[in-house]
């Protein structure tokens, strides 16, 4: 049965005040960031903060920082009437949505690095609300320096300073008690932890389980560019990391075996691997040898959609 429609909040000092204000009746407020285009995963997010608070505000904001010269944000999926659809249909609803105009202001930074049209249109729209700023860009980053390195981070090396710089804004505009994010996303997930925990943000990070298809393909709003076969091949993901971690439950210990194991399945449907780790779920460095509490983490290319996905192994 349909909820509430949730409020749309697009003004920073707006969405601060709103937050302040339930503050000071007591009650205790959640996030979900996302990038929109949601799907179930999306929502199970949600539900999981309905656990730990009184209200909920879903940001919806696709973020330019997260998108190298080579990437498209243009062909990122949206649906915004859509997503509130999806919002009013969830259990006890969602109070706010957070939709910003743009969170960072990239001046002629992202000129000069050759950005593509939608990136220099955003970035050179104002983004601080008021005026007399003189037209000057942002130049502030977050970087957790240690924990971007690997992975994701190889191949995109300004991702996670994008995604750090944009949350902790967030964080800031919003400020919540709770913030919920998918494990799917694994890296992420523990940058943002260690960002909160090493800047003293007053904020508990949630990591929620990944939710898949009812085929085994991890959820994400990127999969609508597959084709029907890339799709089918793209399954090769999933099943090769539940044959890895059954391989560890069996005993295999040596992790480049493991790691060899999903090379080949995935390349023999048709990816082509990014990276295949194995790392501490907590340091992200990489192990050799099979222990209690790491994480296989996979990234691959069907076509020209990057899929990212993990497997927590325990042994």
């Amino acid at each position: 049965m349909a909820t509430r429609e949730p409020e749309i909040i697009r003004n920073k000092q707006q969405m601060r005040n709103w937050s302040r204000s339930m503050r000071a009746q007591g009650k205790t407020i959640g996030l979900v960031p996302t990038m929109g285009y949601l799907h179930q995963g999306h929502l199970s997010l949600i539900t999981e903060a309905q656990k730990h608070t009184q209200l909920i505000v879903v940001s919806i904001y696709v973020n330019p920082g997260q998108f190298s010269a080579n990437e498209d944000l243009s062909t990122y999926p949206s649906d915004f009437q859509g997503d509130i659809e999806k919002l009013k249909s969830i259990p006890n609803g969602v109070d706010v949505v957070f939709n910003p105009q743009n969170l960072y202001d990239y001046g002629v930074e992202r000129e000069r690095s050759g950005g593509n049209k939608r990136e220099k249109e955003g970035g050179i729209v104002s983004c601080l609300e008021d005026e007399g700023r003189g037209g000057i860009g942002h130049e502030t980053w977050i970087r957790v320096e240690r924990l971007e390195k690997g992975m994701c981070g190889k191949s995109r090396p300004v991702f996670f300073r994008g995604v750090a710089t944009v949350v902790a804004k967030l964080f800031n505009i919003v400020e919540p008690d709770v913030a919920v994010f998918g494990k799917k996303d694994y890296q992420q997930w523990r940058i943002i932890q260690r960002m909160v925990r090493d800047l003293d943000f007053a904020v508990k990070v949630i990591g929620s389980e990944m939710i898949r298809d009812e085929d085994g393909l991890a959820m994400s709003s990127r999969n609508v560019h597959l084709s029907p076969q890339e799709r089918g091949q793209a399954l090769s993901i999933s099943r090769s990391l539940f044959e890895a971690k059954s391989a560890a439950k069996r005993g295999i210990t040596v992790c480049s075996e493991l790691r060899r194991s999903v090379i080949e399945s995935i390349e023999a449907a048709g990816g082509k691997i990014d990276y295949i780790e194995i790392v501490d779920q907590e340091t992200l460095e990489a192990v050799e040898e099979m222990k209690s509490g790491v994480v296989l983490c996979v990234a691959a290319w069907f076509g020209k959609v990057r899929l990212i996905d993990n497997m927590e192994i325990h042994v």
